[in-house]
């Protein structure tokens, strides 16, 4: 007897397919838990402790950094966890801190550094510091997550904006399908590139800004995939007895052909995803991207790119985004497998 059982739903047997493919099932895991060590980044990857006992005394710097006062120091300014007068403070008995896994955010500077920046991996900075004197492994941990969430989303955005538009012209056809193409043809031959240029010189570089200018173009693609599904789906048996039964356009879409045309939308999202992280990247690496404030890929590898003698900054960015990519690819790779029912 077949381990799929004919009662089986159908997700469940997309799934079992999916987990049969050892390689995409292995990086679905693997991109899982970058994406989650990436977002709890301040908890893995920051100046701050996680706890603090001084004195007798408890705190949460990570949550809300105390002034060097508290230390007995003279400012009132937020304490600098790398400062030789705070570490000995720290050292004394009685006290002690609990730091994060790599003791360095995206932003801090040590100001006692041994070595001019950028500086080469070491004991204290496990994979050297940027041309800042900022810590490399802070910078890759934060910036994954710049680009996997931004990716994330507008990945969303151009998948409901390509879903909708694609429904509305493979149900209807005609003259919606007709007008509704050239309009389309018309918009893609807007010079993207230059609308970003132009957009980055008039207002200040923001994620949102750029979220918004790429979802503008990132959909079209899928859109003339679920056209294509609708178009084949709606002159189907089930769609023309849902009709004899005299339910409206908005629940047929909704119920019936919606679901039945998702497959290419599923097997399409890794590949989007992808393309999301390479604009963002390429935007930041050209500086239209994000501000300089946020830390980004594409920023490392321009720092590489001048500063070719330190390997340390343009080597582990890169084979970051290589994995990225290859993890992305395997994980479409499998869905596209699950999701092909001449499999069984």
């Amino acid at each position: 007897m077949s381990p799929m059982s004919s009662s089986t739903s159908p997700n469940a047997r997309a799934w079992a397919r999916f987990r049969r493919h050892r390689l995409g099932h292995a990086s679905l895991w693997i991109f899982l838990v970058l994406l989650v060590l990436s977002t709890l980044a301040e908890v893995v990857s920051n100046d701050r402790p996680l706890l603090v006992s001084y004195q007798g005394q408890i705190s949460l710097p990570i949550v809300d950094n105390p002034p060097e006062t508290a230390f007995g120091g003279d400012f009132r300014t937020p304490t600098d966890w790398k400062d030789a007068y705070i570490t000995g403070k720290l050292q004394e008995d009685g006290n002690w801190a609990v730091f994060t896994l790599n003791p360095h955010s995206a932003t801090s500077l040590n100001y006692f550094d041994p070595l001019p920046s950028p500086m080469p991996p070491n004991a204290l900075n496990l994979l050297g510091t940027d041309a800042q004197g900022r810590d490399m492994l802070a910078r890759l941990i934060y910036g994954f997550r710049v680009s996997i969430w931004f990716a994330l989303a507008l990945t969303l955005t151009g998948t409901v904006l390509g879903v909708a538009a694609g429904a509305l012209q493979g149900y209807f056809g005609g003259r919606v399908d007709l007008v509704s193409q050239r309009l389309i043809e018309i918009w893609g031959a807007v010079p993207e590139l230059y609308l970003l240029i132009i957009f980055a010189s008039i207002f200040e570089p923001s994620l949102l800004l750029l979220l918004v200018l790429l979802s503008l173009w990132g959909w079209m693609g899928l859109g003339d995939y679920v056209r294509a599904e609708f178009l084949r789906n709606r002159s189907l048996e089930y769609v023309k007895a849902a009709r004899a039964l005299g339910l409206g356009n908005a629940q047929i879409i909704w119920r019936h052909v919606l679901p039945n045309s998702l497959t290419p939308v599923i097997t399409f999202l890794p590949f989007r995803m992808s393309a999301a992280i390479l604009a963002l990247t390429s935007l930041d690496f050209l500086g239209l991207g994000v501000p300089a404030s946020v830390p980004s890929l594409g920023e490392l590898l321009r720092q590489g790119k001048a500063n070719l003698d330190a390997w340390w900054i343009i080597v582990p960015t890169f084979l970051l985004l290589t994995v990225t990519m290859l993890l992305l690819t395997f994980i479409g790779d499998a869905l596209r497998d699950a999701f092909d029912t001449r499999k069984s």
